[in-house]
């Protein structure tokens, strides 16, 4: 049975490695298929016939469900209910609506929106509101965070931008917002939402330097993900009925083992209510939930058992589970103390169990992290030494126990206020660790180096005088300090990231590295911090040996001050150096200028009568081994009149599309000149300037240029000097990525 339930976990997992689902009729046969191989004892097939099908019809319903494509950047007027808990951030309402319809067609069940200077929204209100809505879409860069598959991960259907609204019905059973909003009133030393985290598993109040503190420690399971204190308020029950027993103060008639177990479940339970019941708290439930079980009836199959099935239950319950980060960390933590406390001989004291484990679950999680595209935080064994017992142990208890006191006056507010200082100590010293040890966000590894350091950390997880085991360092070792490639003299490698609407070009060399504008920065989303700078790290940039703004405009250097305070930036650039922030200390375009770096050339143009910031636009061309690439900016056709009277009036094979493709720009007589094969547009989906403009599209297609969009290729890897078609991020295929369309 237990090669049949690894079976079913294969078939459960396969789907998320596939370019496309299958056919509903090649489903129903396999389905079949299962059904007849059982009476032939063929279990380990069956399951994973099974779960295969059992994942693809899920997934299959999550894919119907998504908004109909002639609704794609419509606006329409639709009635639903609020639900979850929504989000106030810089002036921006975001909560999901469910239960959504119109008169103009079906909606999906369930749907992200965002409503700018909106007025507030609660839990459980009905809503009538106008919404220009979108298909499930996000921004894909290498090794980044896929937004598309998180979404669909949470059914949801649709995303969308509320122009105006009404409300139509009061919050009804929305107590959990309420809770919510008395914890962020309650005098907690200013951690109210850190409060809120804890509690309800709603990290919305928590800052964007609480983040940055938790990420660069790897504590952010300790406030937000509330898995960790399910366990622990199970396991505080289950000791508390054992220890009455032990004592003799456990009544007789009651049999103490079934009673432990069924109330640590209930508090787990009850916990994950408070908590909202989502994927991560469902999946910590059903974890404790056979983890008692086993300790009540099937202690003697071992430990590896209980987590199997808990694998396969959550999996079972919500196959699109394991398109979360979060499923495999928890199971790889509790898999990494099972292998390892599992397969000694002798028993450690309290202090060497507790400070070993969380070095042995930091060198079993490194691989993983790595595999997930996660950073590393270097200081999560010594901040999670000392923040999980005061989390656990000192906030966690008058945190929940003020909650559900808080109709006692006084006595409720007054738990939470001093769960509030304990919080606060606890961010205090984080953040002094976070100072010394940031998180390490580590490049990207090839597959058979990232198989190597696996070997290796499964081989120090052994215990002390296995044979081999010291191998494990070395091996372990290419993790961190893995091979790089050298790009050959004369080439040059671009990066035209995935911004959404802005521009971020990186630009490498054997020995540099330039980044062409840094990505936008717009309200709470700042694209330089959280994709140019990590697309940086990924592909293993340490330093810029110079940062170019094309001009001032908050698409194109909005980005420019996360990159420069979190990377080493030799020099910055820019056509309109006044409009950049004096921490730049930016030096003006020098139009003519030119330089070498490795055999490959690169020059400055700007117009010297410019009237706006776009036409201030300082233009790169770029040429390797005789193959062209121009970087515009944000010039109009004013300027591009003038630019073809100057030296960089040559043939050129790649252009990115001036202004986002707008139709001020890319005029006939720009094209004509430089005659390009290619434009590359980097554009947000469903833009409101309208970019790229209809006719600028039906004159580069006049011209028989090949284009590239960021929106329906993602970042797009171009080798400067190879005179090779380039290669798109949406050219590497998942059955819940819309395809690549074509490129003529």
């Amino acid at each position: 049975m237990r090669t049949g339930m690894m079976a079913l976990a294969v078939g459960l997992l396969a789907p998320i490695f596939m370019p496309a689902l299958p056919p509903v009729w090649l489903m129903v046969l396999l389905a079949v298929l299962a059904l007849m191989l059982l009476p032939f004892r063929s279990y380990p097939l069956a399951f994973l016939l099974f779960g295969f099908t059992w994942a693809c019809v899920s997934a299959h319903w999550a894919l119907q469900d998504r908004l109909p494509v002639a609704l794609d950047g419509e606006t329409r007027w639709l009635e639903g209910r609020v639900v979850g808990l929504p989000q106030n951030s810089d002036g921006v309402v975001r909560f999901e609506l469910a239960d959504a319809h119109s008169r103009h067609g079906k909606l999906p069940s369930l749907m992200r929106l965002a409503w700018y200077a909106g007025p507030p929204v609660n839990s459980g209100e009905r809503w009538r509101l106008a919404v220009k809505l979108k298909r499930p879409g996000g921004l894909l860069n290498p090794d980044a965070f896929d937004y598309e598959a998180w979404l669909l991960a949470q059914r949801i259907g649709a995303t969308g931008t509320v122009k105006e609204g009404q409300r139509l019905g009061e919050a009804r059973w929305a107590w959990r917002d309420s809770i919510r909003q008395r914890l962020l009133a309650v005098d907690a030393q200013g951690r109210g939402g850190a409060l809120a985290a804890l509690v309800l598993g709603d990290g919305s109040g928590l800052s964007r330097e609480d983040w940055q503190t938790l990420q660069d420690t790897g504590t952010v399971h300790l406030l937000v993900i509330s898995g960790q204190h399910i366990g622990m308020l199970a396991a505080v029950m289950y000791l508390l009925v054992a220890g009455l027993a032990r004592f003799g103060l456990w009544p007789l008639r009651w049999p103490w083992l079934p009673w432990a177990c069924g109330l640590a479940f209930a508090a787990a339970l009850g916990y994950g209510l408070l908590a909202g019941f989502d994927v991560p708290v469902r999946r910590a439930c059903v974890m404790v939930g056979l983890v008692l079980l086993w300790r009540l009836r099937f202690r003697h199959l071992g430990a590896w058992w209980p987590l199997l099935l808990a694998f396969n239950g959550v999996l079972l319950l919500d196959p699109l589970a394991s398109l979360r980060p979060g499923l495999w960390l928890s199971f790889a933590a509790v898999a990494v103390l099972i292998f390892t406390f599992g397969g000694r001989l002798g028993a450690w004291r309290w202090w060497q169990t507790w400070t070993r484990a969380q070095w042995l679950i930091a060198i079993g999680l490194c691989p993983v992290l790595l595999a997930l595209n996660l950073p590393i935080s270097l200081s999560g064994p010594l901040a999670n030494l000392l923040a999980v017992p005061w989390v656990s142990l000192v906030v966690l208890p008058p945190a929940l126990l003020g909650t559900l006191l808080l109709p006692v006056p006084y006595v409720g507010e007054g738990l939470l206020c001093l769960a509030g200082g304990l919080i606060d100590w606890l961010f205090r010293g984080l953040a002094l660790i976070a100072g010394q040890w940031p998180a390490w966000i580590a490049p990207s590894l090839p597959g058979w180096a990232l198989a190597i350091g696996s070997l290796g950390a499964v081989l120090l997880l052994l215990p002390r005088g296995v044979p081999l085991r010291p191998l494990g360092w070395p091996l372990l070792l290419i993790l961190v300090v893995p091979p790089r490639e050298r790009l050959d003299a004369g080439l040059a490698d671009v990066w035209q990231l995935d911004v959404g609407q802005g521009l971020a070009i990186l630009i490498r060399t054997r020995h540099h590295a330039l980044l062409y504008d840094a990505g936008p920065r717009f309200r709470d989303f700042d694209l330089g911090e959280r994709v140019v700078l990590p697309a940086l790290r990924k592909l293993n940039v340490e330093t810029l040996d110079l940062m170019l703004l094309s001009h001032a405009d908050a698409d194109h250097a909005g980005g420019a001050l996360a990159v420069a305070r979190r990377l080493q930036v030799k020099q910055v650039i820019s056509g309109d150096p006044p409009g950049l922030p004096a921490e730049l200390n930016a030096q003006a375009c020098e139009s003519g200028r030119q330089w070498q770096w490795d055999g490959v050339s690169f020059q400055l143009w700007q117009w010297a009568d410019a009237h706006d910031s776009n036409q201030r636009s300082c233009v790169l061309q770029i040429e390797a081994n005789g193959e062209r690439l121009l970087l515009t900016g944000d010039i109009d056709k004013h300027a591009e009149r003038v630019f073809l009277q100057g030296p960089l009036n040559v043939a050129t094979q790649w252009l990115q599309a001036p202004h986002h493709g707008s139709r001020s720009s890319s005029s006939m007589a720009l094209l004509k000149a430089l005659k390009p094969d290619a434009v590359l547009i980097s554009r947000g989906q469903g833009n409101s300037f309208g970019h790229p403009h209809p006719t600028v599209i039906a004159r580069y297609r006049q011209q028989g240029l090949r284009i590239y969009d960021s929106v329906e290729h993602g970042a797009i890897h171009l080798q400067l000097g190879a005179f090779k078609p380039p290669w798109t991020m949406r050219q590497y295929l998942r059955f819940w990525r819309e395809p690549p369309l074509s490129s003529h």
